[in-house]
């Protein structure tokens, strides 16, 4: 990917524009909440029309608002876009939520710049919260902005697990886990989570680019730690599938808490090597 032209951030009525889009999407989302129903991917995993309705939506007033930059998204292109500039879209994360009536489910757009997250904008519609984070200006919460100290103050115990990563306490047993666990069921939010103090740490098994894009730059903002456990995400390449790569994760609100999960994180990645091994 050639950076030789450095992309410009976006500016205020580019900012603007997309948060009127995730107003639109947001009102569909909804409106189907709780009637619809869902089918099942070829990856096992849950799609309803209104995931597929946001993500057209969505990756058509991008290309709007951001003409000559690509997007790569979960229900459409999944390659890394050739332009210096390109955004990642979950158009609806946390599908399994959204079809059960659970009012806890995600829309992420990420717009990357250089190999990484340059905006994020995260709308809970059901919570109406949404976040929108700014490479090196900070978080903002429906308008406030985030400081670490607050996350820090928050006097939270919990860690979040993925459904995944949760076969990490069979393989411990003798081992008092560090934290009261939680499964919420969104990739995206259990990340943020820890960002806003909700939680401590989040171990993530199996994060898609799409799930990731938009909390990797809240945590980054918020001084949060995050331990890549095998891929790197910033080392994308340009026309790279990224349908079937995984980026799995720990983050931590301090390098302190880092560490000590990092040993079930250890153990959750030799689990998954034990897992390819007996496939071979």
């Amino acid at each position: 990917m050639n950076f030789s032209t450095l992309p410009n951030s976006l500016t205020k009525l580019q900012i603007s524009k997309v948060n009127e889009l995730l107003d639109l999407v947001a009102k569909r989302q909804l409106e189907d909440f709780g009637n619809i129903t869902s089918d099942i991917k070829d990856d096992g995993t849950l799609i309803t029309s209104c995931d597929r309705w946001s993500d057209s939506t969505i990756v058509k007033n991008l290309g709007e608002i951001s003409p000559k930059e690509g997007v790569l998204s979960e229900e459409g292109s999944k390659k890394v876009p050739d332009s210096n500039a390109y955004w990642v879209v979950d158009p609806l994360d946390g599908t399994t939520n959204f079809s059960a009536g659970i009012p806890y489910w995600a829309i992420s757009i990420a717009r990357f710049a250089n190999g990484k997250p340059d905006t994020a904008f995260l709308d809970l519609p059901a919570l109406k919260k949404r976040i929108l984070a700014i490479r090196g200006q900070g978080v903002w919460l429906n308008g406030k902005k985030l400081t670490k100290k607050s996350r820090l103050t928050s006097n939270s115990a919990c860690v979040s697990l993925c459904s995944r990563s949760i076969r990490i306490l069979q393989r411990r047993p003798d081992k008092p886990f560090p934290g009261k666990i939680r499964l919420l069921g969104v990739s995206s939010l259990n990340m943020v989570g820890v960002a806003i103090g909700q939680t401590i740490a989040a171990l993530e098994a199996t994060p898609k680019i799409w799930d990731l894009a938009s909390a990797w730059l809240i945590l980054s903002e918020l001084d949060c730690s995050i331990k890549w456990l095998d891929i790197d995400p910033s080392e994308l390449k340009a026309g790279q599938d990224l349908t079937k790569v995984n980026f799995p994760l720990l983050t931590a609100s301090s390098s302190t808490e880092l560490e000590k999960l990092l040993p079930w994180a250890e153990v959750l990645m030799h689990s998954w090597i034990d897992i390819q091994d007996n496939i071979k």
